[in-house]
């Protein structure tokens, strides 16, 4: 697709045409007419579950990405004969399985914060994936992709970073949990054997109640215990799973920001950056 083609959505409040101005240094922003007036500003940004690969767009309604910025209200798009504006955004990243792209969608809202109804939900869910398939299928998506990794890489590591170090708190809790556990049930065994040897000498309703599976009896606290320490164990496990996961994405970013991604041919300067592509 080139920069100046113009997208015609069909959608149920009517026809809605967007038109695609220049490339901006990350990002496309299209100019809406028909039955929506407006903008939407596509960006390129890390795959939802693979934060170390910038291989998908999101589509925001408004003239700015609204992951990092706020468009004023009266910059929200509306429908052509109404006076509200609306937030929303649409993530299209690679699926996993075949050559279909997968969405997620981050519900509109009103400018207020009211949800719109289905009708318009749909219609400007419609305008979002429309412009973010345009501009997965530009032929300068990679330069897009590239330049949004420059500019969001520094964040991704600090994000990364504090979620690596909590996942490794976390593991030494649930690992803490765990261990805990495992003394006390047998503690608990103990004692309710104990009581099952009093009550057989001497029955009595109060032992009865010990022995039996009621809240904060004998036998409920020997149950928590014995699922507590396999499920702090494998909570611990998770955790540091995770952890080697966002260290292995830190790891991938710093050698890209590195490497500065392999050069092309015919490469162009990001303004604001020392890199090129």
């Amino acid at each position: 697709m080139s920069t100046t083609d113009a997208l015609t959505i069909e959608t149920p409040t009517g026809i809605v045409r967007a038109s695609a101005g220049p490339r901006g240094t990350d990002c496309v922003v299209f100019e809406l007419h028909g039955a929506m007036r407006g903008s939407v500003h596509v960006t390129g940004t890390q795959h939802p579950c693979y934060w170390d690969q910038f291989t998908a767009v999101r589509a925001c309604l408004g003239p700015v990405d609204t992951y990092e910025t706020t468009a004023p209200d009266d910059a929200l798009p509306r429908l052509a004969h109404g006076r509200t504006g609306y937030h929303g955004s649409l993530t299209r990243y690679p699926g996993d399985y075949g050559d279909y792209p997968e969405v997620s969608v981050w519900s509109p809202t009103t400018a207020a914060g009211n949800e719109p109804s289905p009708k318009t939900a749909e219609t400007l869910t419609a305008v979002l994936r429309a412009c973010a398939d345009a501009v997965a299928q530009r032929d300068d998506l990679s330069l897009i992709l590239d330049a949004s990794r420059l500019r969001k890489t520094p964040g991704l590591l600090r994000f990364l970073n504090w979620a690596a170090a909590h996942a490794d708190a976390e593991a030494v809790r649930c690992e803490a949990e765990s261990q805990s556990a495992r003394p006390a049930w047998k503690a608990a065994v103990a004692a309710w054997w104990t009581v099952a040897r009093w009550f057989t000498a001497h029955p009595h309703p109060v032992l009865l109640l010990m022995l039996a599976d009621l809240d904060d009896s004998l036998a409920r606290q020997i149950n928590v215990m014995e699922w507590k320490a396999p499920y702090y164990a494998n909570a611990a496990a998770e955790e540091r799973a995770r952890a080697d996961k966002y260290r292995a994405e830190v790891t991938s970013l710093v050698a890209q920001q590195r490497r500065g991604r392999t050069r092309r041919r015919g490469a162009e300067a990001y303004p604001g950056t020392k890199e090129m592509v």
